[in-house]
């Protein structure tokens, strides 16, 4: 257990596992002020494991400031990388404006730096001028899209019910086991992905029996955005279009970036999410124009 003295006040750092139930509440409590949500549910059904290490400041039992650590192996660009996240970046409105996150940060910083291939993040607009105090750049993202023009009269995968035990051990399976799609491909962390598909894209989980596939979308207005596909044989995206969508869809939008970009139009992505990196993996990103999988932030 480690103190520190940030103007005149103790915390106790804790790096937390959310085995701890009065950890976990605090956690939870502040990650649902803050963003709307929590772990819980998440930590219940059994998929908070080693690789998600939330990084806390704590004033007695209450959670006020966090930096979560996420460890995650990548096939980018046809290698095989470790890469750390940092997400669930948050301090209480009592607390802010102390230093507390900086604190965090530095020591992160200082452990994993040397542990890895790169460290990443996303951040909004009101940080920007936060992250380029630790060494960190920012990079452009780019989104693929193109026009379909699909005849089926109706979609043949098959909704998944996600409070469905079968069905989630089904996604748990495809996801861990899948072939890679994309340029920049998340390996296993099925327990990730079972985050969204258990909470906001619980909905959005589809079932192709000719491919064996899960497939990750949504649609709206016309258009189906395609979040992943998780199959053991690698198949054309365009024989999973045919499966998902009907002649009501006229537009597809990746939220990943495909092995092969030449039919999709590629737009920069706005400043909503902005992606920051650290390590020496920056400069293979640099002249890139891809995105890392939306269903991979954390």
């Amino acid at each position: 257990m480690k103190y520190f003295d940030i103007e005149g006040k103790e915390y106790k750092l804790v790096i937390g596992n959310g085995e701890d139930d009065i950890y976990r509440r605090s956690f939870n409590a502040l990650t649902e002020k803050t963003f709307g949500f929590n772990f819980e549910k998440w930590y219940q059904d059994g998929y908070w494991k080693n690789q998600y290490i939330p990084y806390s400041l704590m004033d007695g039992d209450k959670v006020v400031s966090n930096v979560s650590v996420n460890i995650m192996n990548f096939e980018v660009y046809g290698k095989t990388k470790r890469y750390i996240q940092l997400g669930t970046v948050m301090t209480d409105i009592d607390y802010r404006n102390k230093g507390l996150a900086r604190v965090i940060m530095e020591k992160i910083i200082k452990e994993w730096k040397d542990k890895c291939d790169l460290i990443y993040l996303f951040a909004n607009d009101t940080v920007f001028d936060f992250y380029p105090k630790f060494g960190f750049d920012r990079l452009s993202q780019y989104q693929c899209e193109k026009l379909v023009n699909i005849e089926n009269g109706h979609v043949y995968a098959k909704k998944l019910n996600m409070s469905d035990k079968g069905d989630m051990s089904l996604v748990f399976e495809k996801a861990n086991s899948s072939a890679s799609f994309a340029k920049v491909s998340m390996l296993g962390n099925a327990e990730l992905t079972m985050f969204y598909c258990t909470l906001f894209m619980n909905e959005n989980v589809y079932y192709i029996q000719d491919y064996d596939a899960v497939v990750i979308a949504d649609f709206a207005e016309g258009t189906i955005g395609l979040l992943d596909v998780f199959c053991k044989e690698e198949v054309s995206l365009d024989k999973i279009l045919n499966y998902m969508v009907n002649e009501n869809i006229k537009k597809v939008k990746l939220y990943f970036t495909p092995k092969e970009t030449s039919s999709y139009t590629l737009t920069q992505l706005g400043e909503e999410d902005v992606l920051f990196v650290l390590g020496r993996d920056k400069m293979l990103f640099a002249d890139k124009q891809f995105m890392f999988p939306v269903l991979s932030h954390t």
